[in-house]
């Protein structure tokens, strides 16, 4: 081969990204990530995580500039009392998916720089074992809010 057709072929090697080589599709998508408003300096932010790779993950940890603290926490009722606890971290099966939803699973917002409201947006970066750095667009609802979209709990209580 002569030297120009190697310079070319160098050339047009060199043009290609490093990225388009060393990096794949995340197998981890983040669906749906929603808050309710919230009155004080606590709030809660809840979505669901899908796993679309052959190996299983963990959600390690979550953080936000619109809070001081963001953590991993399960909520469980102990006799009549709800109570609030936090997680180390959270399974993602292989081909799966885990719920952070109220009632169960969330994102514990503490020290919030302003008041959640309704219509607003804020970011928040999810980090997992295998997957790195997720990060995401949370959408603020309404105080009664049960989802992203969804009429407040206490509109569809009067509706019935």
């Amino acid at each position: 081969m002569s030297r120009r057709i190697l310079a070319s072929l160098f050339a047009a090697a060199l043009a290609v990204p490093a990225a388009a080589f060393s990096q794949t599709a995340s197998p981890i998508h983040v669906d749906q990530p929603w808050a309710r408003a919230s009155a004080g300096q606590t709030g809660a932010a809840y979505l669901t995580v899908r796993n679309d790779g052959d190996t299983p993950d963990k959600l390690l940890a979550v953080r936000t500039p619109a809070a001081g603290k963001a953590e991993l926490h399960t909520m469980a009722m102990d006799g009549n009392v709800m109570r609030m606890r936090p997680v180390l971290d959270i399974p993602v099966a292989a081909h799966g998916t885990a719920e952070l939803k109220p009632g169960g699973m969330h994102v514990m917002l503490m020290e919030l720089r302003t008041p959640l409201k309704q219509g607003d947006k804020f970011p928040l970066t999810l980090k997992f074992e295998n997957a790195g750095d997720v990060s995401v667009e949370v959408s603020v609802e309404g105080v009664g809010a049960m989802g992203p979209g969804a009429m407040p709990m206490q509109d569809h209580m009067q509706r019935r």
